[in-house]
């Protein structure tokens, strides 16, 4: 039990934190951010992996929606073990 309030304490402490200098931090544009990093850079490539997952997800939706069936790929033969 002791453990749980000290958690919960720990929470709240961070949530008046938070709200004490949450209106001092400015506002930061991420998509800037993320265009000025190099091309190697780790957060970029997650930015790409969403961007095509949206891509991807919204060619599904439209097929879907649409009717028509794709055809789909064969599976791959299971490995011989």
């Amino acid at each position: 039990m002791k453990k749980v309030v000290a958690v919960a304490a720990v929470l709240v402490g961070l949530g008046v934190l938070a709200r004490r200098l949450g209106p001092k931090m400015p506002a930061i544009d991420w998509e800037k951010r993320l265009e000025a990093m190099p091309g190697n850079a780790p957060p970029k490539w997650m930015f790409r992996n969403i961007t095509a997952i949206r891509e991807n997800t919204d060619k599904i939706l439209q097929l879907l929606e649409s009717g028509q069936p794709e055809t789909a790929r064969p599976a791959p033969p299971p490995p011989d073990d």
